[in-house]
């Protein structure tokens, strides 16, 4: 969760500026960007119509469907079955930067579309290039001061960050550099800093380092076919920080981790106020599952799934919970529930935990589709309207709970929900094949249905300004709610007056729900119009980074 900065007065000042993670998350749009011009794989499922290619969170885990041995009977039960691994590109599309382009029916693999994934990459270069002359080693570039910041804990974030986009990109000097600094320097870094978030430090710096991994092919026993050092190395590395990091379930009283790691003094504490954030401590498992699966040591995913585990036994409203919950007790705290910050990602992690290990609709993981099957159904019933005049859907908050005022505010960190909402319906699988052999119920209809108009409405939150950028925050004009005078300034939207945008959140952090969501809709629905849509959307991001070092 990045902290938010209020808008100043100088607003071209605000349009050109980078705050805590903006960096990070512009190089991952570009890889997502990247990914939507180039076919990653053959097809979009094998023969027993498993899902191969969706990406599944920043830096993480990537949906696949080929088992490996685990190791150790107690592991074997734990796990039931080797969760599903990400997909491996093959060593031509390592090396090629055009020779996979998606489906030519429906992409006419040409020269304009071979240009615009050429665009991405320079975009991509051209971020990286500022990065490493100005910040080489820090966390974060300041693009205006032209310096580097630890705002994540000084493991080099953006380094480990970027490294499995630039071998997805093909990008070899990107991958040597930073290949040689994680060898090089990492592991001393991981001994010697203070404190870090559990929850940034896993999906950023352990994801990065199991994604390069998997990407330098690892699982399999090979060879890099890529610069940098052997695979090994990155797993090794990744086992070093995780140890530390399991600190923090260990210290803490009940299964609910603390929310920071002191890293050399091997302890952990909890957040000043003494909470953690749902969204947090349910947005680890992915990474620890896999962590364990390719160690063959269990105790990562061991701890991380006694957190969902616990959160199953807990009270909910119609599926949904509250955005704070306490280590001390293991009870949530207050009644705001509300799918934008502190609360996002719990759902998005039921589903997407659920597939990798292995999408059974019985055994010991059911609970985890159950959960988000009430979930979904709660969203539906408490959450969701349409704004006037013009209908746009829309996910509001409860502030007070579900007895309280609802709220028709919605944090652009809402918009990975379509691409979640999507992914739940069809399990992976394309939505032809997946009418085709007759999986759809009616409540996966109504779901899938619900995922496009919410990226309608995402699309919406850029179109609706005059810049193209969305805010980081929108509200939605209601029966119940309006304010004149704060529409997004695009004269030409028929939804201007629908959207409110407050001056307070008239800012972009480059976040990347949205371009994952569009994503993931493509590749389900195999509808052209999503790539379009994120083109037209990262457009605004290139300008932005094109004003930057």
């Amino acid at each position: 969760m990045i902290t938010q900065t209020m808008l100043t007065s100088n607003l071209k000042r605000d349009f050109i500026s980078c705050s805590t993670g903006k960096f990070l998350v512009l190089l991952m749009i570009g890889g997502l960007a990247y990914l939507m011009l180039t076919n990653t794989s053959s097809g979009h499922s094998d023969s027993n119509g498993h899902a191969k290619g969706v990406i599944f969170k920043e830096g993480g885990i990537k949906e696949g469907d080929k088992s490996i041995m685990d190791g150790g009977n107690r592991f074997r039960r734990f796990w039931r079955k080797p969760p599903r691994l990400p997909p491996r590109l093959s060593p031509d599309e390592k090396g090629s930067n055009n020779s996979f382009i998606h489906d030519p029916v429906k992409l006419n693999a040409d020269s304009k579309w071979i240009a615009r994934q050429q665009s991405v990459k320079k975009a991509f270069i051209h971020a990286w290039s500022g990065y490493k002359k100005y910040a080489m080693g820090f966390d974060e570039l300041m693009p205006l001061s032209h310096r580097g910041v630890d705002g994540l804990g000084g493991l080099g974030a953006t380094i480990v960050d970027a490294l499995d986009t630039a071998m997805i990109m093909g990008a070899d000097e990107v991958v040597t550099e930073a290949g040689s600094w994680i060898e090089t320097h990492l592991s001393h870094r991981i001994k010697e800093k203070g404190q870090v978030n559990l929850f940034e430090t896993t999906i950023r710096v352990l994801g990065g380092l199991l994604s390069a991994y998997h990407l330098s092919g690892g699982e399999q026993g090979m060879n890099s076919t890529h610069m940098g050092p052997k695979s090994i190395v990155y797993l090794e590395t990744a086992k070093q920080l995780a140890d530390l990091l399991l600190s923090a379930f260990t210290s803490s009283p009940t299964p609910i981790p603390f929310s920071d790691v002191v890293l050399r003094d091997h302890s952990a504490h909890p957040a000043p106020d003494g909470q953690s954030s749902t969204s947090e401590v349910s947005t680890l498992q992915l990474e620890f599952n896999y962590l364990s699966t390719v160690s063959g040591d269990p105790k990562y995913g061991m701890e991380a799934m006694k957190v969902l585990e616990h959160l199953k036994t807990l009270p909910k409203v119609e599926g949904l919970v509250p955005i704070y919950i306490s280590p001390h007790s293991g009870e949530f705290s207050g009644e705001n529930i509300r799918l934008g910050s502190r609360g996002d990602s719990y759902y998005e992690y039921l589903i997407k935990v659920w597939l990798q290990q292995g999408a059974e609709r019985d055994g010991n993981f059911k609970y985890l589709y159950d959960m988000y099957e009430e979930a979904t159904k709660g969203i539906r019933h408490l959450l969701v309207q349409k704004s006037i005049p013009k209908g746009l859907v829309f996910v509001g908050e409860l502030p007070s709970g579900s007895k309280g005022a609802f709220s028709p505010k919605m944090d652009h960190l809402v918009c990975f929900l379509p691409g979640t909402l999507a992914l739940g319906a069809t399990k992976g699988i394309t939505k032809e094949k997946a009418m085709k052999d007759n999986l759809l119920t009616f409540e996966d209809l109504e779901n899938l249905k619900l995922a496009e108009d919410l990226a309608k409405t995402c699309f919406e939150m850029y179109s609706v300004t005059s810049t193209g950028l969305a805010p980081e925050i929108a509200y939605f004009h209601t029966e119940d709610y309006f304010e004149q005078g704060l529409d997004g300034g695009n004269k030409s939207s028929e939804y201007m007056n629908d959207i409110i945008i407050k001056y307070a959140d008239r800012h972009n952090l480059l976040r990347p729900e949205t371009v994952e969501s569009l994503f993931v809709l493509y590749r389900i629905t195999e509808n052209l119009k999503y790539v379009l849509k994120v083109l037209q959307a990262l457009h605004c991001f290139l300008i932005q980074s094109s004003l930057s070092v």
